[in-house]
């Protein structure tokens, strides 16, 4: 009989089996995982990383590398296997990581139910179908968040060495409290990319003087699956010349606000929440944040499992109006929305609850922390 604690690693099996079958049929699997792939090709076959790949395959898009040389370093084992089965790699490491993070983020094995609800969320489905590497970084954080040992603060290091969104958790952990965890973080985001310097220092010339912004139009892309400020401003405003100083605005409020709200959430006690205020304000400040980046909606899923709020939570994230622009500000905007409006609610519920200090308080003790 089937064990709960294996449906993942049977979900994760099935993931490689299909991509062995898709390897010897030739079929045409994964988007982002090919371009994984084609950036370590790009460092072993001494060509340029922030240029067109030459081993993307044609039956799809030319996608741009937009991670930092390390993370091409580090997907080196990715050349020695076809595409499809790089896509099964990635395929399978998602559905691992929705468990772990399930369980980490519960404290026992998730049930069915809350299994079935994460592998239905739209950020999860779609990582799965593009080979996004998403889950994989969110687990690595989670970890180093909810389960402290010696080493914590190293894998949020290497996530946010992978791909600089992550950094956000560096400062989650120095609002509470805990430097040393943050300090091995730091050490271990420098030191990666000291050696990608070392190993690349071309590409890294490139990256950090221009392809880092200029990846993916970061600064301007209003699509529709881009679901941050930036995304939004650009959207409602039509791209107008003051959108940037909008979304600057924005985001220094919306990280200020987090700050506070992570630091009381943490003091409370509520780690895995704090947790996720920090990650959804991530989501809002990044430049780009495409709806499959969302997956920090599987640990939000099984903060709220038992009560009502959870059913909301699903239905917004698996939104079907996102594969079409409605027009509709609401409705194309609907992440977005969705983060502001379950941010407002739970600084409405610490502030009912008289049991912590005010926000000019709190402020005051992050600026001490940061002065001092």
């Amino acid at each position: 009989m089937l064990k709960i604690r294996s449906v993942p690693a049977v979900v994760a099996g099935a993931f490689l089996l299909f991509g062995l079958v898709g390897w010897l049929g030739g079929l045409h699997l994964g988007m982002d995982s090919a371009v994984y792939r084609s950036g370590a090709l790009a460092v072993l076959n001494g060509e340029a990383l922030y240029g067109h790949l030459t081993a993307t395959p044609d039956w799809w898009v030319d996608l741009p590398f937009t991670y930092p040389p390390i993370a091409a370093v580090l997907f080196l084992p990715l050349a020695l296997l076809p595409i499809q089965l790089v896509w099964a790699v990635f395929a399978a490491g998602t559905a691992l990581g929705v468990g772990a993070v399930l369980r980490w983020s519960t404290g026992r094995m998730p049930s069915l139910l809350l299994l079935a609800l994460a592998f239905s969320l739209e950020p999860v489905w779609r990582t799965i179908g593009f080979g996004q590497i998403n889950v994989v970084l969110m687990a690595m954080v989670v970890f180093d968040l909810l389960r402290a040992n010696r080493c914590s603060g190293v894998l949020i290091g290497v996530a946010a060495a992978i791909k600089l969104t992550p950094l956000i958790f560096v400062l989650h952990l120095l609002v509470t409290g805990r430097v040393k965890e943050a300090g091995r973080a730091i050490a271990t985001f420098c030191g990666l990319h000291l050696l990608g310097f070392l190993l690349l220092p071309g590409d890294s010339i490139r990256y950090w003087g221009s392809a880092m912004i200029g990846g993916n139009n970061a600064t301007g892309n209003g699509y529709i699956f881009n679901q941050s400020f930036s995304g939004a401003v650009q959207r409602l405003t039509g791209g107008a010349a003051w959108a940037p100083v909008l979304v600057a605005v924005l985001s220094v409020c919306c990280v200020v606000v987090a700050a506070i709200l992570a630091r009381r959430t943490y003091l409370r006690g509520e780690h895995l929440a704090a947790a996720l205020i920090t990650a959804f304000c991530g989501l809002l400040v990044s430049p780009i944040s495409w709806s499959h980046h969302w997956v920090w909606v599987v640990p939000l899923v099984a903060l709220l499992v038992r009560k009502p709020g959870v059913l909301l939570v699903w239905v917004v994230f698996t939104w079907w109006s996102l594969f079409i622009p409605s027009g509709n500000a609401l409705l194309d905007n609907l992440y977005v929305v969705a983060a502001l409006a379950g941010g407002a609610i739970w600084w409405a519920r610490g502030r009912s609850e008289g049991d912590v200090r005010s926000a000019r308080t709190d402020a005051g003790a992050l600026w001490g922390r940061w002065s001092g």
